[in-house]
């Protein structure tokens, strides 16, 4: 694993994220305005796990992206769900 970087939420994603990741962002961050979440501390985590990219916001989302279809998926953690 490679850490890659971090960001604030809202602010610019790093170039080399696939657009499917980018997207996936995206969403995460209108659904958090949308329920009026005060995400403004929060901060998204880059690394790079056999080359792609896996991006964590601090409340435990996380988005992976699949390379051969091209496709990210997010993960929300769910209350008394364990993490790994």
């Amino acid at each position: 694993m490679q850490l890659g970087t971090r960001w604030s939420v809202g602010g610019q994603t790093p170039d080399r994220l696939p657009a499917a990741v980018v997207e996936a962002v995206a969403r995460v961050e209108a659904e958090l305005a949308s329920q009026a979440v005060d995400a403004s501390t929060w901060r998204w985590t880059l690394t790079w796990l056999e080359r792609k990219p896996v991006v964590e916001l601090d409340d435990g989302t996380v988005i992976r992206y699949d390379a051969a279809a091209d496709t990210a998926s997010v993960h929300e953690p769910v209350d008394g769900e364990e993490l790994d």
